[in-house]
């Protein structure tokens, strides 16, 4: 009877252990299926994948066949990485065909505005406004067989063909063109001549760059893979200085 009685509270114990670890392999599951974000559990350092994919949702709902990311679901989960200490770094997973231009720029200004030690990888395409995107962490690489697709702001629906018109577009261009060029190492004359290409497009402007193109270009800083983006994500992390340091009061302790 001791033995029995002994036994008995591990047991309890273990299943406490075994559902507490059900439940939190349905939280990631749960996680990379609304928003595509993974916490690494198990690694060097705990970081936070957050993947971007598809079209960037902005004010308007897009239809239900379309893979999409949506504003609303990103902005939160950045405002949580920012704020958790155990978090350490943020590596960013690119393969979007860009989208709404404010709720992509919104994304990039947070992102580019963290503490945290950010890292983007451009996998498939980073096209459209997936540009500011990708250079809005602090080192962006991308895979030799991606490409980034680089054209002026085009609008859908109807347009008014007034000067304001086309005022409200050159200025929606501007602030794409200032974001891209102050967070990589692309100078301005050289975006803008890839923006207004003409000729290898069909029925656009623009340019599309591959990842050896785009790094040559300063457009991204380092053409690499996952393991290239994890190792100078975890430099990064090692060669900062803490997001939160310690109280004054504890320090003077």
């Amino acid at each position: 009877m001791d033995t029995q009685e002994f036994f008995e509270p591990e047991k309890e114990n273990d299943n406490e252990d075994i559902q507490e670890k059900d439940d939190d392999i349905l939280s990631r599951e749960e996680l990379i299926e609304k928003n595509g974000e993974v916490i690494s559990q198990n690694s060097k350092h705990l970081i936070h994948c957050l993947n971007i994919i598809g079209q960037i949702e902005g004010h308007y709902v897009l239809p239900s066949q379309n893979k999409t990311t949506k504003y609303e679901h990103i902005i939160p989960a950045l405002v949580a990485i920012e704020q958790d200490r155990s978090i350490e770094g943020l590596v960013i997973i690119l393969n979007t065909v860009g989208g709404d231009v404010e709720a992509g720029l919104a994304i990039a200004e947070l992102i580019a505005g963290m503490k945290t030690p950010t890292v983007s990888l451009v996998v498939g395409g980073g096209h459209s406004i997936g540009v500011p995107l990708a250079v809005s962490a602090k080192h962006s690489f991308i895979v030799p067989s991606a490409t980034m697709t680089i054209h002026p702001v085009r609008m859908n629906g109807l347009v008014l063909g007034v000067p304001q018109t086309f005022s409200y577009f050159e200025k929606m261009q501007d602030r794409i063109i200032n974001f891209v060029t102050k967070n990589s190492n692309i100078a301005d004359e050289k975006l803008r001549s890839l923006m207004m290409k003409t000729g290898e497009l069909t029925m656009d402007m623009g340019s599309v760059v591959d990842g050896k193109s785009a790094v040559e270009a300063g457009l991204i800083d380092s053409l690499g893979s996952l393991s290239d983006a994890i190792e100078c994500l975890y430099n990064i992390i090692e060669t900062t200085d803490k997001r939160y340091p310690d109280d004054e009061t504890e320090t003077l302790e």
